[in-house]
């Protein structure tokens, strides 16, 4: 009989053919995001039943859509954020989750410092002005001599936390299990969340959104953090309460923002979008073509290994 695979994310494939033939290899039916943007969980419950796996990006995976796909027997994750899963639920149907851990942790860690970089140097305000016929000069600040902090060390914070040693900057770090022996190698100090927000120039997240992480950065957070200082998530956008954050924005609470992930995405009306020390990216820090390619071949590797084609 013929597995039946839905593939949501709308990177999957482009860029490299492999994912793809993969499972055709395998002698999958593949059936496509129609859509061309993440999907809602009616449209997922639409799409999922007669659905044997699902190889899925930001979608909605949850009670309702599992149990609509009454032939479900995977869920393999196109990235490594699985909030969108709702896995207790699943495994206790029996459903195998999977992720794909360090498949984009150099594009995201590379992409948090470009973010970093944009702000302080007030690369994209300048680029902006530039093209409306101005030409202002903004000072900025530099990262040599300053501390990162970094709030969680997974794989993606580790890396961030490398690159920042090579620009010459100290690195704090936050988790709630600390590895010493990284940290004693990486030449970086673990200390606590408060104290990280207290001493750091720049505060990087890389945790993942669950319940304990859902608003940890709010006005009592922002308001011990140095009045120079920026505000980076490449992570998820739950983890900032972004109402404290434009307060604290207009208010020279902090200095700026740089933001990859959002509450609600796309973003459509949030007034950080006013706010010219802010700059703010489409959730892309994992799409790099060296990414894609890596999660696209293990997501599918996972998904035929739980089905155990």
């Amino acid at each position: 009989m013929t597995v039946k695979i839905l593939v949501t994310p709308r990177t999957f494939g482009k860029s490299d053919p492999v994912p793809l033939a993969m499972l055709e290899e395998a002698g999958c039916e593949i059936v496509r995001n129609p859509h061309g943007r993440v999907m809602t969980e009616e449209e997922m419950v639409a799409m999922v039943q007669g659905v044997d796996g699902i190889i899925v990006g930001l979608d909605p995976v949850t009670k309702k859509v599992i149990d609509s796909g009454g032939s479900l027997r995977a869920v393999s994750k196109y990235g490594v954020g699985v909030n969108n899963i709702d896995i207790d639920y699943a495994v206790s149907k029996g459903i195998k989750i999977t992720n794909t851990p360090g498949a984009n942790s150099a594009a995201v860690a590379e992409h948090t410092i470009g973010l970093l970089l944009s702000v302080c140097r007030h690369i994209a305000t300048s680029d902006r002005e530039i093209r409306q016929g101005k030409w202002t000069q903004h000072p900025g600040f530099q990262l040599e001599g300053k501390t990162m902090g970094i709030v969680g060390t997974g794989q993606i914070g580790r890396q961030v936390a490398e690159r920042a040693k090579g620009l010459r900057m100290s690195v704090l770090c936050y988790d709630i299990y600390p590895d010493g022996f990284w940290a004693k190698k990486a030449g970086v100090a673990y200390c606590s969340f408060n104290e990280l927000l207290e001493r750091s120039d720049f505060v990087s997240l890389h945790v993942p959104l669950v319940d304990v992480t859902y608003h940890m950065i709010s006005v009592n957070q922002l308001a011990r953090m140095k009045k120079n200082s920026i505000l980076v998530n490449t992570a998820r956008g739950g983890i900032i309460d972004e109402n404290a954050l434009y307060d604290a924005l207009v208010n020279n609470v902090i200095a700026g923002a740089a933001l990859d992930v959002f509450e609600n995405e796309p973003v459509e009306d949030s007034p950080l979008k006013e706010l010219d020390n802010v700059v703010m990216t489409s959730h892309i820090g994992a799409h790099t073509l060296e990414a894609v390619q890596n999660m696209g071949r293990m997501a599918v590797s996972n998904l035929l290994e739980s089905l155990g084609i």
